[in-house]
């Protein structure tokens, strides 16, 4: 699945960068991490990583989107996103429009969970050409792999 955010910037911006992300989590809500791997036009690769000792998979994988684009923020390149989560690919591409017309509130009335990460995203998404596309998980896409790998590295261990 291929979207683009944004689709009226210019696509002719200077550089073009591929972004993977993933987030794990060792039960939901449990410890978690989360990756981000920055590949620049040159192939230079940038590693994101981080964790969170009480969160859920769905809040490291939105974590990892954020901390990608916080990185990118002020570059002006042309970003493919890969995911292997439909929340965050469904969540952008299929719910935020309807979320924020209805006041970030779900199509049922319920408040958006997650909601302080979905404003982040939305925030950062702002006049940026980012395009998103789904990768189904494990599927041995070696960015996919390797941030995935990554982030169950940055699960906090107990180790009392």
């Amino acid at each position: 699945m291929k979207v683009s955010v944004n689709p009226d910037k210019p696509t002719n911006v200077p550089k073009q960068c591929e972004v993977y992300t993933d987030g794990a989590c060792s039960g939901n809500p449990g410890p978690g991490g989360w990756s981000a791997i920055i590949v620049d036009a040159n192939g230079v690769q940038k590693i994101l990583k981080g964790s969170s000792a009480e969160t859920t998979n769905n809040q490291m994988e939105l974590t990892a989107f954020i901390e990608a684009l916080s990185y990118l923020k002020n570059k002006n390149v042309k970003i493919t996103v890969y995911s292997d989560s439909k929340y965050l690919v469904d969540g952008i591409t299929k719910w935020l429009s309807n979320w924020k017309k209805r006041n970030w509130q779900t199509s049922d009335g319920k408040p958006v969970k997650n909601i302080g990460l979905w404003q982040k995203i939305d925030t950062l998404l702002q006049n940026k050409f980012i395009e998103l596309k789904w990768v189904k998980g494990h599927s041995h896409n070696h960015y996919n792999e390797l941030a995935d790998k990554i982030a169950v590295e940055q699960i906090p261990r107990n180790f009392d």
